[in-house]
């Protein structure tokens, strides 16, 4: 037992050294390379500042819906729902969101609603879309906004962000920036 005192010490030591030093300063170091500094990306907009990088709630049909949030889009407490696709609780859940969006959304038909609009993310503060859940209330703003559809679909487009590297995820939309540039139209 004596001669596993001082390795383990030693190893002890240098992990201290490596975890909370080096590996700590590394990763600050990677972080000033990302947008915002390892601080989130911000948008500021009429005075009031937005995480891009966080969800945040979008429930008016003048807008493009957020997905939902387990946690209430509240940053500060970042969770999944933790219930399984069968427990009663659950399905219960994503039943009033399909309601509720077919209630805003009419003409829509159940089976083409995408599952990230009824469905909160793991972390619950998803800040994106598919395209496809984007597409799908394109009709419902284009009616209550008066504007002509085809336009919403081009903004739609210049709104895709591509996978990273062209290869990991799928094509997305940033619900804040898109709103955004939906208030911006003429």
């Amino acid at each position: 037992m004596k001669e596993n005192i001082m390795p383990a010490i030693r190893l002890t030591l240098v992990c201290l050294v490596f975890f909370c030093g080096i590996y700590t300063l590394l990763v600050l170091g990677l972080a000033q390379l990302t947008p915002g500094k390892g601080g989130g990306q911000t948008i500021n907009e009429k005075g009031k500042k937005y995480y891009v990088n966080v969800g945040q709630k979008f429930t008016d049909d003048r807008y493009f819906w957020s997905r939902p949030s387990a946690v209430d889009y509240n940053a500060a407490g970042a969770a999944g729902s933790n219930k399984g696709p069968s427990n009663p609780d659950y399905l219960k859940t994503v039943q009033q969101r399909i309601d509720t969006f077919l209630v805003h959304n009419p003409g829509i038909q159940k089976a083409d609603i995408p599952s990230d609009l009824v469905t909160a993310s793991g972390s619950g503060l998803d800040p994106h879309i598919s395209v496809q859940a984007a597409r799908i209330q394109v009709k419902r703003i284009a009616v209550i906004r008066g504007i002509d559809e085809s336009r919403l679909q081009q903004l739609l487009k210049q709104s895709i962000e591509k996978p990273l590297l062209g290869l990991l995820g799928t094509e997305r939309i940033n619900v804040l920036k898109l709103n955004i540039a939906l208030d911006q139209l003429k």
